[in-house]
């Protein structure tokens, strides 16, 4: 048997081909948009990719499953289980629980395990030239390593009212599915540590089913159902904009991207004239350089492994935009996107400075600047940090606004009143301050140092139990 993992830091995105060496034939599991990479291992290996499976319809990526039998010609293998509201709208063969699939000499056993969403199946997998009993189990997002997938996200992310609690039911009853598989039997889950699909998902790529019985919080409630829901439900983090749209896309047919497209470096003229025309601009560059000297109106998402998710917080999939980052980024940074479904790009610029226009700068202070404004009647200090990080302990007087929302929360923020600025440790405040300048703020300041240059000095915090933080 042959087995990979494909592993995408930026979305902590599993994915897997696994095949059958004796006959050629491989499948892959949850597959990334940007397919050339189960091309390349399976050609390495000499496979040809005859199956591609999915675990559910995934939120937080669009999957690529479409785009890879469009070039093999393999037949994709989708769940018919969830009900009819639950179903793929597009040609597939239909999987149930009870169902295998047979790659070769291997075999995958379909089990219907519903709570993260009504549709959601694992794959129990059997290297049969080995043995008859089962070797691996892929779970998609319902048990992670340490975690398991968040039944909240259709009511968060879709809008869909009351499915969050029939979902945790669910989860409950799964779970005692996968409790009664061998201990011995690996586990390999569709996400890691840095996944927005749950709240404490472990580092480690994968785990067994004895460790996770032992380890995972969700199997230490026994027959306590509702302390088991009330937890699952609580301090999750908030859902990523654009889930809603991966969940829409990965249902229904839509345009395929067979290949990681390029785009065209702009010319001065170029971008000039699409900037006055109104495309939006992403600099990705390290925020640092991005503060020293900006475009008016752009937005700063720093070109790492959380590039992707903070665009889909920040655009929609109906405008073109423009991007600011090195010629050796643009690939990288095309391939984040494409991820997510974000192909409108224009075009990119590599040197802000040769436009001919005037920069904008951002207003950067120390930790002792920062002191002398907290006592101030007429400053406001916004944390832009998630909502179950700011209630675990914040700065007293700080309000919470998280960066994913300031677009539709500009109002609760001051124009005419002094604003600073804060997060955990500055990504999340750069972006936070493009958003103000780009909105006509001009009374604000970054406190880049953020909680973790806070903490390390010694500074106190609250938690939204104290009466300071109630009152406040």
């Amino acid at each position: 048997m042959f087995f990979q993992h494909v592993y995408d830091k930026s979305l902590a995105q599993g994915s897997y081909i696994i095949g059958c060496q004796a006959t050629g034939e491989a499948i892959v599991i949850d597959a990334q948009r940007d397919i050339d990479v189960y091309l390349d291992i399976a050609k390495q290996n000499n496979l040809h990719i005859s199956h591609i499976a999915e675990t559910h319809i995934h939120a937080d990526f669009l999957c690529g499953s479409r785009e890879l039998a469009a070039v093999t010609g393999a037949t994709m293998y989708l769940s018919d289980e969830g009900g009819e509201e639950w179903q793929y709208q597009f040609l597939h063969t239909g999987l149930k629980d009870g169902d295998v699939i047979k790659v070769g000499n291997l075999s995958l056993e379909v089990l219907h395990t519903p709570g993260h969403t009504p549709e959601s199946i694992s794959f129990l997998l059997t290297d049969h030239p080995a043995t008859d009993k089962p070797v691996m189990v892929f779970t998609g997002d319902f048990v992670f390593v340490g975690d398991i997938g968040r039944p909240d996200l259709l009511e968060k992310a879709a809008g869909l009212i009351g499915t969050k609690e029939t979902g945790a039911k669910q989860m409950f009853q799964s779970l005692k599915k996968f409790a009664a598989l061998p201990d011995y039997i690996q586990l390999w889950p569709a996400h890691g540590a840095g996944s927005a699909c749950g709240k404490a998902l472990g580092t480690v790529p994968g785990s067994t089913v004895g460790y996770e019985k032992i380890r995972n919080w969700a199997f230490g409630y026994g027959e306590d159902e509702k302390g088991f829901i009330d937890y699952l439900l609580a301090d999750q983090p908030e859902p990523p904009k654009y889930f809603a749209k991966m969940k829409h896309l990965n249902k229904v047919n839509r345009p395929l991207l067979v290949e990681v497209p390029k785009h065209p470096k702009l010319s001065k003229e170029a971008f000039i004239k699409a900037y006055e025309y109104g495309l939006k601009i992403i600099d990705a560059r390290d925020k640092a350089d991005f503060a020293k000297g900006f475009i008016p109106g752009s937005l700063n998402i720093q070109g790492n492994n959380s590039f992707s998710t903070w665009a889909g917080w920040l655009l929609n999939y109906q405008e073109q935009f423009m991007l600011v980052c090195d010629d050796n980024q643009i690939e990288d940074l095309t391939r984040k996107l494409m991820r997510i479904g974000l192909d409108n790009i224009y075009g990119y610029i590599s040197d802000v400075h040769n436009l001919g226009m005037e920069l904008q700068t951002a207003d950067i202070i120390s930790i002792d600047e920062f002191k002398t404004y907290l006592k101030k009647d007429d400053v406001r200090i916004v944390d832009v940090r998630g909502e179950t990080e700011y209630e675990a302990g914040h700065i007293e007087r700080a309000e919470n606004v998280f960066v994913g929302t300031i677009p539709d929360n500009l109002d609760k923020i001051s124009k005419d009143k002094q604003v600073i600025i804060h997060c955990q440790a500055g990504d999340r405040a750069a972006i936070a301050y493009s958003v103000l300048a780009k909105n006509g703020f001009r009374n604000v300041k970054n406190f880049s140092g953020g909680m973790k240059e806070w903490l390390a000095s010694g500074g106190e915090t609250i938690t939204c139990k104290e009466p300071s933080c109630i009152e406040a």
